[in-house]
């Protein structure tokens, strides 16, 4: 599977998806502080899974 690990998240589930095989871009990795709109469109463009702990996700992605 592939998944997108935001920030807030952090490295350490990115690294246990990885450990488990999968395909994993980590935000806190690789592009601190980018914008959460951007996050949601990087994951769409990608066909990633969003792993967060940001409450105001499931308001951005259903509007």
């Amino acid at each position: 599977m592939r998944f997108l690990v935001d920030e807030c998240t952090g490295p350490a589930v990115a690294n246990w998806l990885r450990a488990q095989q999968h395909d994993v871009f980590s935000v806190y990795e690789t592009a601190r502080g980018i914008d959460d709109d951007d996050v949601i469109r990087r994951a769409f463009a990608e066909d990633r899974i969003l792993v967060t702990n940001d409450k105001d996700f499931g308001e951005r992605i259903y509007r």
